[in-house]
């Protein structure tokens, strides 16, 4: 879970630094979609299900 300022930066900052078209997911546990600068942010259950992406 992204429970932190400090745990949002540790999952996205390597996605940010990677300059390519593919698509970057961060996936946790969250409910709230923090999806930013391009990173999708995905809550597993739903990935898992497909209800996602």
């Amino acid at each position: 879970m992204l429970a932190s300022g400090e745990r949002i930066e540790r999952e996205f900052k390597p996605l940010k630094n990677i300059s390519d078209n593919y698509p970057k997911y961060v996936i946790t546990m969250d409910d709230v979609d923090m999806s930013h600068e391009g990173i999708e942010h995905l809550n597993l259950v739903d990935f898992l299900l497909g209800d996602e992406i």
